[in-house]
């Protein structure tokens, strides 16, 4: 199972803040607008966004059909079969993708510590 891209979403209490800590640890700004209250940043391949006020708590979060630099992958696993492998596996869904749909779509799960999991495909 391909889960493309994957990347951590931080909820943060001053984005200004988070921003200048990650720009220490070798970040950059990737995406996003700070004047929103979000940007994503990267480091060679790890990437994070950080959320003021957008998000409720940390989330994981793999986009499919992307690779780790945000390029849209000719094949991929279209994110409501990996819905469809998910749940014939057991698992709960918080959020559900409507399966009889197309393109973008999103689902959430929780993992046994209650750490949320988004799947979050954009084509």
């Amino acid at each position: 199972m391909n889960l493309g891209a994957f990347s951590v979403c931080l909820s943060v209490k001053d984005i200004h803040v988070s921003k200048s800590f990650y720009e220490n640890l070798g970040f950059q700004i990737w995406a996003g607008d700070i004047k929103q209250n979000w940007l994503v940043m990267k480091n060679e391949n790890c990437e994070i966004g950080i959320f003021q006020g957008i998000i409720q708590k940390n989330i994981l979060t793999f986009n499919p059909g992307w690779t780790q630099d945000n390029e849209n992958l000719e094949q991929f696993t279209d994110i409501r079969e990996i819905q469809k492998q998910l749940k014939a596996k057991g698992m709960k869904m918080l959020t559900e993708a409507d399966e009889a749909s197309e393109g973008p779509a999103h689902f959430i799960i929780e993992d046994p510590d209650g750490n949320q999991i988004l799947f979050d495909q954009h084509r």
